[in-house]
C-alpha cells in the first residue's frame, strides 16, 4: 500500500471561497428545483392527477413525488462512478444542466384538462429526470467541499452542503408563502404555482457557470496523480470492503432525511389538510425553520471539528425525537400558526446539529477513489426509503388509521435507526479528522 501525501496540490484562500460560494449557490438552485414540487403537491395533484376524491388525488401526486426517489439510487450510482473517475467538477456541472431540463418541463407542462393522460405521464417523466440528476448531488457536492477543506475544518466546510439545502427549502417555502398570501386561489391554481419552476430554469446557465469556474479538488488530483491509468473499482468490491461504513451511513441518512421530509416538506401539507391552517401560514413557518437550520449548521460543523461528529449528532438526535413528539401533540391539541412555528423552530434547532456534521462524517469514512459512489449509495437508498416516500406513507397511514400522531411515530422510527447507525460508525475523532491523503489507498 502507498500514500498520496507526497503529491501536494496548492489551494489558495480565494479558490476555497469560490468553491464554497459555487457549492452553496449551485446546490441551493438544484435542491430548490427538486423540493418545490413537494411544496405545491396539493395543487399539482389536482391539476395533473384528478381523481374522484381529493384524498386519492393527493396520494397520486405524492406518489409521483416519491417516484423521483426510486430512480435516485440509479442516478447516484451512475453519476457517483462518473465523479470518482472523471472528477467532482465535471459531474456537478452535468447534474445541474439535467435538473434545469426537468424543471423546465414541469413549469411549462399543459395540465390534465388540456392534454389528458399525457400530462400525468410527462409530469412523471420530468420528476424522473430531476430524481436522476439530484441522485448524485449530495455525494459529489459534499466531496467537493470536504476535499477542499483545510486540515481540521472538514466539518465546517462540509456543513455548507446542508446550508445550501436549508437555503433551498427556505427560498422555496418563502416563494410558496408569497404566492399563497398575495394571489387569489384562482390565480395560484392557474399560473401562480408555475412561477418557482420557471424561475428554477435559471439554474442551468447560472449553476453551470459557477461550477465550471472552480478547480478540481486537490485530494482527487493527488489520488489521480498516483495512477498511470483510470482505476475502476467494481461495485461488488465497494460493498464487500466497506459494509460497516455503508450501513452506518445509510442509517445516519435515514435520520437526516426523515427530519427533512417530515418536518419541512410534509408538515405544511399536514397542517393544511389535518389542522385546517392556511397554506400561507404553514409555508411561512417552514421558511423560518429552514433559516434557523441555515444559520446553525456552520456552528454544528465547527463544534464537530472540535469535539467529534458523534458527540454532536447523538444528543441532537435524541432531542429531536423528543421535541417532535411533544410539540406535535401540543399542536394537535390547539392548532395555531404560532404553535406550529414554535414546533418547527425547536425541531430545526436540533436538526441543525444532525445535519451540520453529516457530510464530513459520511465522506471521511470512505477513501477518495470510491467516495462519491459509496456516499451516493448510502444517501440515495436512505432518502428513497425514508425520505421521498415519507409524505405518501404518512398520508396513507393517517387515512388508514385516523391517528394524527403518525408523523411523530415516523420520526421516532427514523431517530432509532439513526442512533443505531451512529453507534455503528465507531470512529474516534482523531481518525475522522485525518486527511484522506495521508491514509493508505487500497
Amino acid at each position: 500500500m502507498r500514500t498520496t501525501a507526497s503529491t501536494e496540490v496548492p489551494v489558495s484562500p480565494a479558490m476555497r471561497r469560490r468553491v464554497v460560494i459555487a457549492s452553496v449557490l449551485g446546490n441551493a438552485f438544484e435542491w430548490f428545483d427538486f423540493a418545490i414540487y413537494g411544496m405545491f403537491a396539493a395543487i399539482i395533484s389536482r391539476l395533473y392527477f384528478p381523481a374522484e376524491s381529493a384524498g386519492v388525488s393527493l396520494l397520486l401526486g405524492l406518489a409521483t413525488f416519491g417516484v423521483a426517489f426510486l430512480i435516485r439510487p440509479l442516478g447516484g450510482l451512475v453519476l457517483g462512478i462518473y465523479a470518482d473517475r472523471h472528477g467532482r467538477k465535471r459531474a456537478l456541472s452535468l447534474m445541474i444542466l439535467m435538473m434545469a431540463g426537468g424543471t423546465a418541463m414541469i413549469g411549462m407542462l399543459p395540465t390534465y384538462a388540456s392534454i389528458g393522460l399525457a400530462a400525468s405521464v410527462l409530469m412523471l417523466a420530468a420528476r424522473l429526470i430531476q430524481g436522476f440528476s439530484v441522485g448524485g448531488e449530495f455525494a459529489s457536492a459534499s466531496a467537493m467541499l470536504v476535499e477542499f477543506a483545510p486540515l481540521g475544518r472538514r466539518g465546517y466546510y462540509g456543513s455548507f452542503q446542508m446550508c445550501s439545502q436549508s437555503l433551498a427549502f427556505s427560498a422555496g417555502a418563502a416563494v410558496a408563502y408569497l404566492l399563497s398570501a398575495h394571489l387569489s386561489p384562482e390565480a395560484l391554481h392557474s399560473w401562480g404555482w408555475r412561477v418557482p419552476f420557471l424561475f428554477g430554469i435559471l439554474i442551468g446557465p447560472i449553476g453551470f457557470y459557477l461550477r465550471s469556474h472552480v478547480d478540481e479538488t486537490p485530494e482527487f488530483l493527488r489520488w489521480q496523480a498516483t495512477r498511470t491509468h483510470a482505476t475502476r473499482v467494481p461495485l461488488s468490491r465497494v460493498l464487500a470492503q466497506y459494509p460497516r461504513e455503508l450501513i452506518g451511513s445509510f442509517c445516519v441518512i435515514v435520520l437526516g432525511t426523515g427530519s427533512n421530509y417530515v418536518m419541512l416538506l410534509y408538515l405544511p401539507i399536514y397542517a393544511v389538510r389535518e389542522l385546517g391552517l392556511s397554506m400561507a401560514d404553514a409555508q411561512l413557518s417552514t421558511a423560518v425553520s429552514a433559516v434557523v437550520i441555515l444559520v446553525l449548521c456552520p456552528l454544528a460543523g465547527i463544534l464537530s471539528d472540535r469535539y467529534g461528529r458523534r458527540a454532536m449528532m447523538l444528543p441532537a438526535a435524541v432531542l429531536f425525537g423528543l421535541i417532535s413528539w411533544v410539540m406535535l401533540a401540543r399542536v394537535l391539541q390547539a392548532p395555531s400558526p404560532g404553535l406550529l412555528m414554535q414546533a418547527q423552530i425547536l425541531a430545526a434547532m436540533a436538526m441543525a446539529f444532525i445535519w451540520g456534521p453529516t457530510p464530513a462524517l459520511m465522506t471521511e469514512v470512505l477513501p477518495v477513489h470510491i467516495r462519491s459512489t459509496g456516499v451516493s449509495l448510502a444517501y440515495n437508498f436512505g432518502v428513497m426509503l425514508f425520505g421521498g416516500l415519507a409524505p405518501f406513507i404518512n398520508t396513507a397511514l393517517i387515512e388508514y388509521t385516523h391517528d394524527r400522531m403518525v408523523p411523530a411515530y415516523y420520526v421516532l422510527v427514523c431517530v432509532a435507526i439513526g442512533v443505531a447507525g451512529l453507534l455503528l460508525l465507531k470512529r474516534s475523532y482523531a481518525q475522522l479528522a485525518m486527511p484522506a491523503a495521508a491514509r493508505p489507498v487500497p
